[in-house]
């Protein structure tokens, strides 16, 4: 893992080139999800508008556009579909919000703070239900086939974290069978629908849905390291979120296992009980330094990463490839 690790940070991670290649089609998608806010009702586009005004990078709908190019898009199918991509994960985050009690989204307050619960979670499937209008406006059954089954597949993800969380006996495997689910099933979706938009041939449909995967699996392992290793003004989230929540993610399960006996009723208190005190979250920090656990979820992360640009390996010579391949690097070395 380590040298898949260290071919990743062979240079600079950035996203300048795919965003210059986007940029026209990702100013469309922007046109696209302003005019699908809209709503005669007051609270649905000032709630909408406070998340996704908050989201510079846009990767998913990047990504299904990035992979429509790629595959040979001439035409603007892939549009509403990226557009409906950013939709549905807006919506799972105003949801998971309020099921988390989240304080602080994209370094905003979180919505359910200032509209409260109810409306956040109503504005949710507002956009649901605009995502499913964008995808059957592309004209793309096969694309509303696999954006459909990703929101379901993304549900059962957050249902068996909800059901698995403060779980001190989770293993890697099912917190990796949790995260492909909630995270890295869009974006496999997102570049998935994008390649069929494209008319891609199946083959070439699958590498990009495994990009997808295992960038998406990258992505939320580095995600869970950066909980503990982040500051908040990187973040745009308050670090430590995850434990105080208790959730069960890959740096906690291996500084557990690597604890041991000797500190598991610190364990137990804080995770199982979440009886935590000042000073325990530091005192984590510190365990996983000590045990490498931090260290070894960014090293998988960055095998996922390596996965992710080897199923780019066929698609010869095209300047969205590069440019994608700088995706999964940036994905594993960003800081926020």
């Amino acid at each position: 893992m380590e040298a898949a690790r260290t071919a990743v940070v062979e240079k600079p991670p950035s996203l300048d080139a795919l965003l210059a290649l986007a940029h026209a089609d990702m100013a469309a998608v922007d046109a696209l999800i302003r005019k699908h806010m809209d709503s005669p009702v007051p609270v649905i586009p000032a709630l909408a508008d406070h998340l996704i005004a908050g989201s510079a990078k846009r990767l998913r709908p990047l990504l299904t556009i990035s992979a429509a190019r790629l595959a040979g898009a001439r035409d603007d199918a892939c549009l509403k579909l990226a557009a409906a991509v950013e939709f549905i994960h807006t919506a799972t985050l105003l949801h998971d919000d309020v099921v988390d009690s989240s304080q602080l989204r994209r370094g905003r307050v979180a919505a359910h703070l200032i509209w409260g619960a109810p409306s956040s979670v109503l504005v949710g499937d507002f956009l649901f239900a605009r995502a499913f209008e964008l995808m059957v406006g592309a004209g793309s059954m096969p694309a509303l086939e696999i954006l459909a089954r990703a929101s379901r597949v993304i549900a059962e993800g957050e249902v068996l974290q909800l059901t698995r969380a403060h779980d001190m006996d989770l293993t890697q495997e099912v917190y990796l069978e949790i995260i492909r689910a909630k995270t890295a099933e869009l974006f496999a979706a997102a570049a998935e629908s994008g390649a069929v938009s494209a008319g891609a041939a199946p083959e070439r449909c699958r590498a990009l849905r495994q990009f997808g995967q295992d960038l998406g699996i990258a992505f939320q392992l580095v995600d869970d390291a950066l909980d503990y290793s982040g500051a908040s003004g990187e973040l745009g989230k308050n670090p430590g979120d995850d434990f105080r929540e208790g959730k069960a993610t890959l740096p906690l399960l291996l500084s557990m296992a690597r604890t041991g006996a000797k500190e598991r009723e610190f364990w137990t208190r804080t995770i199982d009980r979440r009886e935590q005190a000042e000073g325990d979250f530091e005192r984590v920090r510190e365990l996983m330094r000590q045990t490498g656990a931090l260290e070894a979820t960014l090293d998988l992360a960055a095998s996922y990463a390596q996965s992710a640009k080897a199923a780019l390996a066929d698609f010869g010579a095209n300047p969205w490839r590069p440019a994608l391949e700088d995706l999964a690097d940036f994905a594993v070395m960003r800081r926020a």
